[in-house]
């Protein structure tokens, strides 16, 4: 079994994605860190480059480029819910997880949202994007994770492990 872990960015994917990998004995893998070592460029740069559209297709394509991949955590980058294609892999492949945070908790988190490389934030107000996203978030979701306030990654993992252990996943 795979997990994938969806939601804003800023929400602690990467952070919770380490911590999960690791109480599984998973392996861990970071489409945000996969995107800059194959273009040697971040997410900010290739948008300011290049439009949102390039940053988009260069996901779905590293998505894509998986492959077969087993017993892995995987954490895409908050856009990937804009992409059918790179969606329908990741749900065709794995337990897709959504980590829930109130839009206060990403909006404190997001200090850097100017150099984050932000899929729409030249367009949209951070507040327009969380809003457009929540529900493609939940659609895709197979268990969603409310995550608390405050920001406890072994709470989230033992909270994550609980509800795959309560739908029979593990």
């Amino acid at each position: 079994m795979n997990i994938t872990l969806i939601g804003m960015a800023g929400v602690g994917k990467s952070v919770i994605g380490r911590k999960l990998a690791k109480r599984l004995s998973y392996t861990f893998c970071d489409t945000d860190e996969l995107i800059k070592k194959k273009t040697g460029h971040t997410l900010q740069e290739i948008i300011n480059t290049s439009g949102d559209d390039k940053l988009l297709a260069v996901e779905e394509e590293t998505i894509l480029g998986l492959g077969a991949f087993e017993n892995c955590v995987l954490s895409p980058g908050g856009s990937v819910i804009y992409s059918a294609r790179a969606m329908e892999f990741i749900k065709r492949n794995s337990l897709v997880i959504f980590l829930n945070a109130p839009f206060e908790v990403i909006q404190g988190r997001l200090v850097d949202r100017q150099t984050r490389g932000i899929v729409g934030l030249r367009k949209k107000s951070l507040r327009a994007l969380f809003d457009e996203r929540l529900g493609l978030y939940k659609r895709a979701a197979d268990i969603t994770i409310d995550l608390p306030d405050e920001f406890d990654v072994d709470a989230i993992v033992r909270s994550i492990m609980q509800a795959i252990s309560a739908g029979g996943l593990t």
